[in-house]
């Protein structure tokens, strides 16, 4: 609730400060709870109220504290008192709803009717006939904003309506700006009560932004548009209209659960049908209200006009200004047509795509001017149809080998795979049905094994199989050139890379994260091998809608054995004892907010197999391992860079071991914490940050000074005295690492010393930094880290640990490259 826990009198001050503080809500008329009317300088004119309201604490039945308003009303017979308001209405701590006047003012002139029960007693024969005589007017006509949630509505009807001389209704207007928000407060509160099976539905090819749009298209619940897959009727839906045998059109129809009400209550709030000028932009948005899951199967996401011009310009940059021309075109993944826009030459165009309802906006789109062949758009599943099924023009082209070669198969193809990001953190369930069942699939899996599970690859595989020397000119993530589940793939497929860029992917519709998107040119009747493009990177001010090439970005291809889990592996440490778990998940620079220090991994990391032990004898190759996962900032352009098998620079350079060593000790991503038991990995000694006690382990201070022998079995957690190895020596980068750490320590140590019980904090000698952190910055509700302290003389010192870092990070960077960690 919004207004939660709050008694009557003080909700009725708080909504009329919020939202009709610019009115006058002071007046006092009759027994009616809550008034608004407009400031009046001259008492001698008589200006009518705005509204009188029934106000309910908690949460209330809106129709019955109207009908006790109603009562309220008659009973004192207000209305001959008063000149009565435009609107009657009810709150409480949820909503607020409002009717005209003039829809309910009918109920206070009946005859023999007995006003004179208590308003609040909705048990009397009374209430129950007033409820019952305007409940069909609520029904039908009351607005209700839900508050929070209608803030931005409310403030519209309230600034609109709520003014001298008003006559009828302004309610909230809808555009291409604001269509999408509408719609989304539409799934929850209409898509419930219309009678469907949605999943059904959506196996009929049927969504429920066909429903949304025949309401939003619609004049007294009629649908103005006859082309839609869906027009309401009234109280009913229509779909599936098809002619008989003997020319009728029959349809399948739908009602409500409700008998309408939770859809009158909705739309009354806003102006049907927007300005005839968005329709057609609304219709071919039609991709947006796909359901994410249809989305990513069918690839229903909408390819932004600023790319699919430059998409163009680089095919004729490629092919030849004259290329609309010379060569044919075909987007088999077409979705409303989009992509297509701006191609001049609609002789040579063909658009085929999974979605019959996709198919009935772009013919309704020809025949409001777009530049396209009807009979050159149709349905078609591409992983599954055989080609006999295509136009035969097109089919023509295919079978013709030098036709073929003058074949664009241009496409922004769906991405959906069999697990997505959620299934490879243990939050969600493959998907199974999504990528699995094509004849594609079926066809490859055992050809090029994990990338057929990519929706993309399989367009890609049935391209370079069956429309073999064609051009293929597409929209995709970077998997194609550098994934490790690709390799199989790229032993198969082998073009001509001719060119291409790289953008960031949100800025396509309804796609998140931090990665590019690339558009590339190959010429499939070239084989080559994939071993490495360069892509120019573009840049985007969303604001202005500009674009720059910023720089080139070379993107390469590797075998498997060529990734950095192969190096790793090789130092995996079974024999010794644990100091500390490293958790690896992919090799991508994707995965490296999942790449960190523990002393107690999750139980999805361990049955998954995302650790390895940590122990003396290779504590330097996971500090090596975590630091060159970390050390470079990760980015929407370097996201799919891969980390790879080094060469053996590194093994003498003990300068950068020890650097690398210094950053995983002080980086946030070492979450090394006490309550996974004894901390192995204090830097420093009691002396060095005036601790009150001894540490339960010198581990880490004995490791830096030397005095532990490597590849032993003996035990290294107790005083070990041995000497061993010489103590480390740091860089000048690494020691204002460690002395940035120290200052931190000591702090922690002084502040531990004078704590205050009351603030519930615990002294932890053996605190690690993970836990430092913890101490002074707390956690929220949610039980997350909070991300900043009270503490200003920590927050300081916290930020000058982490400023070294930065300069570290640097530095260790170069030899990344060099030792062949990542390729540039």
């Amino acid at each position: 609730m919004h207004y939660a826990n709050i008694r009557e009198e003080e909700l009725k001050n708080k909504v009329a400060q919020d939202y009709f503080w610019l009115l006058d809500c002071t007046q006092i008329i009759g027994n009616v709870d809550f008034c608004v009317s407009l400031h009046n300088s001259k008492p001698e004119l008589d200006i009518p109220p705005l509204l009188w309201a029934e106000a309910k604490k908690g949460m209330a039945d809106i129709q019955k504290s109207i009908s006790q308003l109603i009562l309220t009303i008659g009973k004192a017979r207000t209305f001959d008192k008063s000149l009565p308001p435009a609107f009657l209405g009810a709150f409480d701590a949820e909503k607020i709803a409002f009717v005209p006047y003039s829809e309910i003012s009918d109920v206070f002139y009946q005859n023999d009717f007995n006003w004179k029960v208590t308003p609040s007693n909705h048990d009397t024969r009374e209430f129950k006939l007033i409820h019952t005589k305007v409940q069909h007017t609520l029904d039908e006509q009351a607005l209700i904003f839900y508050f929070g949630k209608d803030d931005k509505e409310l403030h519209y009807f309230i600034k609109h309506n709520f003014i001298a001389g008003k006559y009828g209704i302004n309610k909230t207007r809808i555009d291409k700006n604001n269509f999408m928000v509408i719609y989304n407060k539409w799934l929850t509160a209409v898509k419930p009560t219309i009678q469907a099976d949605w999943e059904l539905a959506k196996k009929a090819g049927i969504i429920d932004g066909d429903f949304y749009l025949a309401d939003l298209l619609s004049e007294e619940n009629t649908t103005l548009k006859d082309k839609l897959f869906v027009l309401l009727k009234t109280d009913t839906y229509h779909l599936d209209r098809k002619l008989n045998e003997s020319g009728m059109f029959v349809t399948t129809s739908t009602g409500f659960t409700d008998k309408q009400k939770a859809h009158n209550q909705f739309w009354n709030i806003y102006e049907r049908p927007p300005k005839e000028e968005y329709w057609d932009y609304i219709i071919g948005r039609r991709d947006l209200l796909v359901p994410q899951d249809v989305r990513e199967r069918k690839g229903s996401f909408f390819t932004p006009q600023i790319w699919v011009e430059l998409s163009q310009k680089y095919l004729a940059d490629t092919l030849g200004e004259d290329w609309q021309d010379e060569y044919y075109i075909w987007d088999c993944a077409a979705g409303t047509g989009n992509l297509l826009a701006g191609l001049t030459n609609k002789n040579n165009i063909f658009a085929s795509t999974l979605d019959k309802q996709d198919v009935d906006v772009m013919h309704d789109r020809i025949r409001n001017g777009a530049n396209l062949w009807e009979n050159q758009v149709f349905q078609f599943d591409f992983l599954n149809d055989s080609f006999d099924k295509l136009p035969k023009s097109l089919k023509k082209i295919i079978d013709d080998p030098e036709k073929r070669k003058k074949l664009v198969i241009y496409i922004n193809p769906p991405y959906a795979e069999h697990g997505n990001r959620t299934t490879i953190i243990a939050k969600g369930e493959h998907k199974t049905s999504v990528s699995t069942t094509s004849k594609v699939y079926d066809n490859f899996n055992n050809i090029v094994g994990t990338a057929t599970r990519e929706l993309f690859a399989q367009f890609f595989l049935r391209v370079y199989k069956d429309i073999s020397d064609s051009i293929l000119a597409t929209f995709s993530t970077l998997k194609l050139i550098n994934s490790q589940n690709f390799f199989k793939f790229r032993q198969y497929f082998k073009a001509e890379y001719k060119r291409g860029f790289i953008c960031k992917a949100d800025s396509f519709d309804n796609v998140n994260g931090k990665f590019p998107i690339c558009f590339s040119i190959w010429d499939l009747s070239n084989k080559k091998d994939i071993i490495k493009i360069d892509a120019d990177i573009i840049l985007h001010n969303i604001n202005n809608n500009i674009f720059w090439k910023e720089s080139i970005k070379p993107i390469h291809s590797f075998g498997k054995d060529d990734f950095i889990s192969g190096w790793l592996r090789k130092f995996y440490d079974k024999g010794n004892n644990i100091i500390a778990y490293l958790i690896l998940p992919g090799v991508d620079m994707q995965q490296q907010s999942g790449v960190y220090i523990t002393s107690s991994p999750t139980e999805s990391d361990v049955k998954q197999h995302k650790l390895t032990n940590i122990t003396k004898n290779n504590l330097f190759i996971m500090s090596i391992y975590l630091t060159v996962r970390q050390c470079i900032e990760h980015t929407w352009i370097n996201n799919q860079d891969q980390f790879l098998f080094p060469n053996n620079g590194w093994e003498k350079d003990f300068e950068f071991q020890n650097d690398c060593l210094a950053f995983a000790l002080f980086h946030g991503q070492n979450k090394i914490t006490t309550k996974g038991g004894t901390n192995h990995f204090i830097p420093f000694t009691e002396q060095e940050i005036n601790a009150q006690e001894r540490f339960e382990s010198s581990f880490m201070t004995d490791f830096i000074k030397g005095k532990l022998k490597q590849n032993t079995t003996s035990d290294v957690f107790g005083n070990v005295t041995k000497a061993g190895t010489t103590p480390l020596e740091f860089s000048a980068e690494a020691t204002a690492v460690f002395d940035a750490g120290r200052e931190l320590w000591k702090y922690y140590h002084k502040s531990i010393n004078h704590i205050n019980t009351s603030l519930n904090k615990k002294p932890n000698a053996n605190a690690s930094l993970y836990d430092i952190r913890e101490y002074f910055q707390g956690r929220g509700e949610k039980g997350r880290m909070n991300t900043k302290s009270e503490d200003e003389i920590y927050t300081k010192l916290v930020a000058d640990l982490r400023e070294t870092l930065k300069v570290l990070a640097k530095k260790i960077e170069v030899k990344v490259y060099e030792y062949g960690f990542l390729k540039g």
